[in-house]
């Protein structure tokens, strides 16, 4: 794995801007990898790494990166929680080391720099110095990760009784088929948001609205 700078350098470049989110990102891999003896996520250990994110905030990104877990490739899992917290599992041994980011890390922060006005600022400085125990929690965890939830699994392939849309890994509902359908006794095949349509983050527009 490259030096601390190194991979912030990568992760600014790749984000936009340096922040203190970046620094905290790239900080939660490096210590999970160390404890979970990964020395190169991104090369020989690639296939290694499963990374379940629980904030879609700066430090995101920084973990995509230093990880080289994707979306795309199904080894990144997106937990929408709101917490400044990752979970990182050994594909190769099992083990897995959720981290997270102390509350108290700001205050610490104001502590050590009281002279900085800015508190991005103040956190950029400090979050480079603090030791790990200072900055996260750490916690050994089981993360069950069935075939379904692996990188590379190809599962089956389901058309949405309503909606008519496919599905991928399960991701569908069975209901009984609805009296008079013509189903009777069979069930209906749903995709998660036509089964609970309060999932749904979009809303059809009419003609007259379109």
């Amino acid at each position: 794995m490259e030096s601390f700078e190194e991979l912030l350098q990568q992760a600014e470049l790749a984000h936009g801007h340096m922040c203190a989110g970046q620094i905290l990102g790239v900080r939660m891999v490096m210590l999970a990898c160390r404890r979970l003896g990964v020395e190169d996520p991104r090369g020989a250990d690639r296939k290694k790494l499963v990374s379940f994110i629980e904030i879609d905030r700066c430090a995101t990104d920084a973990i995509g990166l230093v990880t080289g877990c994707r979306l795309g490739k199904r080894a990144l899992k997106f937990r929408d929680w709101g917490k400044m917290a990752a979970t990182f599992v050994n594909l190769a041994t099992g083990r897995a080391v959720r981290i997270v980011a102390l509350e108290n890390s700001r205050e610490l922060a104001q502590q050590r720099y009281p002279q900085i006005e800015s508190k991005g600022q103040q956190q950029m400085m400090a979050y480079r110095e603090l030791e790990d125990a200072e900055l996260f929690r750490e916690q050994w965890v089981a993360v069950e990760l069935p075939d379904r939830e692996m990188p590379g699994y190809k599962g089956q392939r389901v058309t949405c009784d309503e909606c008519g849309e496919g599905v991928n890994f399960d991701r569908y509902v069975e209901v009984p088929a609805e009296v008079g359908s013509g189903k009777e006794g069979n069930f209906r095949r749903l995709c998660l948001s036509c089964a609970d349509p309060g999932l749904r983050y979009w809303r059809a527009l009419d003609a007259e609205n379109q």
